[in-house]
């Protein structure tokens, strides 16, 4: 077993509407041990058994089964996250317009360049390894660059969380109390 922080892709977001005590539930039944979850956007913290990828797969195919949507399962461990955090590599001036993309797998040198060939105006962004990081000029609500399109250019899929998420997840990691659920 081992802590990882389990982020789906657009969920409660655009008709994929997933409770976050059904998705505990899913968790416990696929045998993940104290199943927790961090507002009602798809992020868990669970102690999964076996392989990481292979309990991320099965997720997904239980989600779907049961709420009859598919969304990707990007997971990391908490050492992960607090590496991804230290490297974000803008200088962060509002951490709710700074962003971290968990990407699914690392996009490939050709896929960055094409992904480069948006315009992105005063929003800049950059990828180390399987993480992007996004910093908004304005906020994500009101982006300049075309997160989409670019998304869709690094051909990997990947899911957004801010900094402030992302280091409330890492402080979660290491809580005990199921205060954290919600």
């Amino acid at each position: 077993m081992s802590v990882r922080v389990i982020l789906l892709r657009a969920v409660n977001v655009g008709g994929a509407t997933l409770p976050m005590a059904s998705l505990r539930d899913i968790a416990a039944e696929l045998g993940a041990l104290a199943p927790r979850t961090y507002i009602a956007s798809g992020n868990l913290i669970a102690d999964v058994p076996g392989d990481p990828d292979a309990y991320d797969r099965a997720l997904e195919r239980a989600i779907e089964a049961r709420h009859g949507f598919f969304r990707e399962a990007i997971s990391r461990t908490p050492d992960g996250l607090a590496a991804a955090l230290a490297a974000h590599p803008f200088e962060v001036i509002e951490p709710k317009y700074s962003y971290v993309v968990f990407l699914l797998g690392e996009p490939t040198e050709a896929a960055v360049a094409k992904a480069r060939t948006f315009p992105i105006g005063d929003d800049v962004w950059d990828v180390e390894g399987r993480e992007m990081h996004i910093r908004y000029s304005g906020g994500a609500g009101r982006p300049q660059m075309k997160p989409d399109a670019v998304g869709r250019a690094l051909a990997v899929p990947g899911t957004a969380r801010n900094l402030n998420t992302v280091t409330k997840l890492i402080a979660l990691c290491g809580d005990e109390a199921p205060g954290a659920r919600s």
